[in-house]
């Protein structure tokens, strides 16, 4: 984690424990928190719509009491797994540790160990909310299965010994709002390509089979600035999978089709088998069809010009803020103005990020700055003007500042308590034609 000290008004994230929605988000898998009562609501309770299959309030809980804390809980967590094998059917089970049992220092490892022994698919996680932020413990909890459940499976799965299939590593299951569609739209894109996809997450996931055959890929592709980076690393390093670093969210035609062609060259130079040919032709009508839209916007673009935004604020994580500043100028004339980077990232990460977007125009120069505090975020872009109409891309707490400076506003970060999101996405060309339908409609609301 960053170096991050004092209060935080306005947090974009939760504590470590917040990764019981990576387990969630597995079908049929199930987190057991060995926590205080209340931990799995209260982190529920930030996600919108997060309960899953076992989350949130439903998921089994030790509820630690001071009696647990004078002599520990392992007794009571051996009987709630126990009991958790009963009630529910699963087909894994992630224990994890939150802040009480972190600091007692129960042999949670040792307990699981016992039901490993009996065959069952069982896995612990130390996921004190003291330890880190849920951008870090997501990679702990993904690195924690792997570790201690694929390599189970090692025998029937050779490593590499599928050439066209990777493993995707790309959005945070629940912090990223649109993460089902997203995943769901980097698996169609990278089909186009030929090749089969281990989305890991979500409808689309074929749960624990999916994963134990995780080392069959030839490759990786990590989507991220930075969050996930450990489990492409944990790969490499246990499976000798090479893997495509693509730093931000891919917004538009520029990104993806920077990110597709990037892709293709890698998957090649790794002899993954691929009709070049038919994956460029794929690649050419998706461009097309995104074009087709924007060309339609021409007449309305005109119309309404003068009560568009012209700049815009991003109050957002590394990989949306880079991916969304780079979609807004090149593909909406949209200036991206000062940024605001609200998910911790640790320092070894911020220059690149920040190398990325001055990258991003020649001509014009995006500022950024890494604040976790996004109430401090909120009072800089108070004091701050410009010359036009502006436009915050930020979560639910941003709308009032919108408001106040008679901003557009569009809801895309958590906390995410004002908007429905079943099948939106944002990457993609599809997702970049949705951001300027939230963008521009958003724009169009003064005019009722």
């Amino acid at each position: 984690m960053a170096n991050y000290t004092g209060s935080i008004e306005q947090e974009r994230y939760t504590c470590a424990l917040g990764a019981l929605q990576t387990v969630v988000a597995i079908p049929k898998a199930v987190p057991i928190l060995h926590s205080g009562p209340g931990c799995g609501e209260m982190i529920s309770g930030f996600f919108a719509r997060s309960k899953g299959y076992a989350g949130g309030s439903t998921s089994p809980c030790t509820a630690f009491t001071e009696k647990e804390v004078v002599f520990g809980g392992i007794k009571h967590l051996r009987e709630n797994i126990e009991n958790t094998y009963k009630v529910l059917d699963t087909d894994l089970q992630v224990v994890m540790s939150g802040c009480t049992g972190g600091i007692v220092g129960d042999d949670v490892q040792g307990v699981v160990d016992e039901f490993v022994e009996q065959g069952k698919p069982i896995v612990a996680v130390d996921t004190p909310g003291f330890k880190s932020n849920n951008y870090v413990s997501h990679a702990s909890v993904v690195n924690a299965i792997i570790d201690q459940y694929v390599t189970r499976f090692e025998d029937q799965n050779e490593p590499r010994s599928e050439k066209n299939t990777v493993n995707l590593i790309a959005s945070i299951p629940f912090q990223d709002p649109f993460w089902k569609s997203n995943l769901a739209e980097y698996r169609r894109l990278l089909k186009g390509l030929g090749l089969k996809v281990h989305v890991l997450f979500g409808p689309d996931c074929k749960g624990v089979k999916e994963w134990q055959q995780i080392p069959r890929a030839n490759f990786n592709i990590l989507v991220s600035p930075w969050y996930g980076k450990t489990i492409a690393d944990n790969l490499k390093a246990r499976y000798d999978q090479e893997y495509y670093w693509f730093h931000s969210v891919p917004i538009g035609d520029n990104a993806t089709t920077a990110f597709l062609n990037g892709v293709l060259d890698f998957a090649i130079a790794h002899g993954a088998e691929i009709d070049v040919e038919k994956a460029k032709k794929f690649i050419q009508h998706q461009i097309d069809s995104y074009y087709e839209e924007i060309d339609n916007l021409a007449t309305f673009l005109l119309e309404f010009r003068y009560g568009l935004p012209r700049f815009a604020h991003i109050i957002h994580d590394a990989g949306y803020v880079v991916g969304l500043s780079r979609f807004l100028l090149h593909e909406t004339g949209i200036v991206p103005a000062e940024q605001f980077i609200v998910d911790n990232t640790p320092a070894k990460y911020q220059q690149d990020i920040l190398d990325d977007l001055l990258s991003i125009s020649e001509k014009r120069k995006i500022s950024a700055q890494f604040i976790p505090d996004a109430g401090k975020a909120s009072d800089i872009i108070r004091e701050i003007k410009h010359e036009g109409r502006g436009l915050i891309i930020g979560a639910s707490w941003d709308s009032d500042l919108a408001k106040e400076k008679d901003y557009c506003f569009v809801e895309a970060a958590n906390p995410l308590q004002m908007r429905l999101v079943l099948t939106t996405n944002y990457v993609g060309y599809t997702g970049a034609l949705r951001v300027i339908e939230d963008v521009y409609n958003n724009a169009l609301e003064r005019y009722r």
